[in-house]
């Protein structure tokens, strides 16, 4: 057993924890950064879709984008209902998530790779269990969980872990170039939806959605959907790869605790409908990082409220709004045709007072 003493223990090496430990780091703080995967980035469990404003606000490079996008097609029944302009980029994951840790380190953070975060003691020390049976103990001033979904940071402070919702998605060939994402809804998708994210001469195709006893299941659904495409000629059926993992989508809840911030998807910080979280893992992780190195600074852990005090100025609305329509939606028993305009943000009726 090996005792280390740090300002800031950021746990989790994602977009939310890289982002936040480079920004501690550049305030002068002294940051472990801890990834329990020997690789970061890796395995991916992700679409792969960005905003393109967020290229600009990572500012890690482009060597990680693989394709533009230039707009967002929804269907409905298989017919479109929208073509709207949304500029976007697929990425590879892997390379994103390196290159922000790897900024993360230029600023100074210390990464430890296989190091999983196991308990935390009464006396506030974090156990980090690393390769070889190799232990440490680190006492930091400040802990930061971006450990996904099922977070233990987030148990450890009494904050909780957010519902979430399963999604599945396979990596087709493409056999039809494509400039827009394709969004599909269905009944048979119950409260959620179908995607197609072109990614060069492949593409991701996956859905999320609400789980219901005696329905089909995600994979099933997912296999007949995945026909459907490839009958219109848009993908080939060899599938090239696979992935599965867990969506956060419910109600907002707070990201402080003591001595505790959490950010990403262990903050809950996902949109509730589209599933969407990488530039709400950059941008809160930031804030996680620059309010932790504050608190150091004054020794005054009580400052890290300011942190869920700008988040909530930041996107409190947009999710607040974005779980009252996921509850309305996973309510809503009627056709689809009548009420998506109310449970989709491409459409203006989302957006009114619900």
């Amino acid at each position: 057993m090996r005792d280390v003493t740090c300002d800031i223990l950021v746990v989790g090496a994602g977009p939310a924890g890289s982002s936040a430990a480079r920004a501690a780091a550049w305030e002068g703080a002294h940051v472990l950064l801890a990834e329990r995967r020997p690789v970061v980035g890796l395995p991916v469990r992700c679409a792969e879709y960005i905003p393109a404003m967020l290229v600009g606000q990572a500012d890690v490079g482009q060597g990680y984008i693989v394709q533009n996008t230039t707009g967002m097609r929804s269907f409905l029944h298989g017919r479109c209902i929208q073509d709207m302009a949304a500029p976007g980029c697929l990425i590879d994951r892997h390379l994103f998530d390196q290159a922000l840790a790897d900024a993360a380190v230029r600023a100074g953070a210390q990464l430890l790779v296989g190091h999983s975060a196991l308990t935390r003691a009464a006396d506030g020390t974090v156990l980090l269990a690393g390769p070889g049976g190799t232990r440490l103990r680190v006492r930091a001033t400040v802990i930061i969980g971006a450990d996904g979904p099922q977070s233990r940071v987030a148990h450890w402070a009494g904050l909780g872990r957010s519902r979430c919702l399963p999604a599945v998605q396979v990596r087709l060939p493409l056999r039809e170039k494509l400039e827009h994402t394709h969004i599909y809804f269905d009944e048979s998708v119950t409260a959620g939806y179908a995607w197609l994210f072109p990614k060069g001469d492949v593409a991701n195709v996956g859905l999320g959605m609400l789980p219901q006893a005696g329905r089909p299941g995600l994979r099933r659904v997912l296999q007949r959907f995945v026909r459907g495409l490839a009958c219109l000629g848009l993908v080939g059926d060899c599938e090239l790869g696979s992935t599965c993992g867990w969506i956060p989508a419910g109600a907002p809840r707070p990201c402080v605790a003591d001595n505790v911030l959490l950010a990403g998807d262990a903050a809950g910080h996902t949109h509730p409908i589209t599933g969407a979280g990488i530039f709400q893992a950059v941008m809160g992780g930031r804030m996680a990082g620059r309010w932790a190195a504050l608190a150091v600074r004054k020794g005054a852990t009580e400052l890290l409220h300011g942190y869920g005090e700008e988040w909530t100025e930041f996107y409190g609305d947009v999710l607040a709004h974005a779980h009252q329509r996921r509850c309305q939606w996973e309510a809503y028993k009627g056709p689809l045709d009548a009420a998506i305009n109310r449970f989709w943000i491409g459409f203006r009726e989302y957006y009114a007072a619900s």
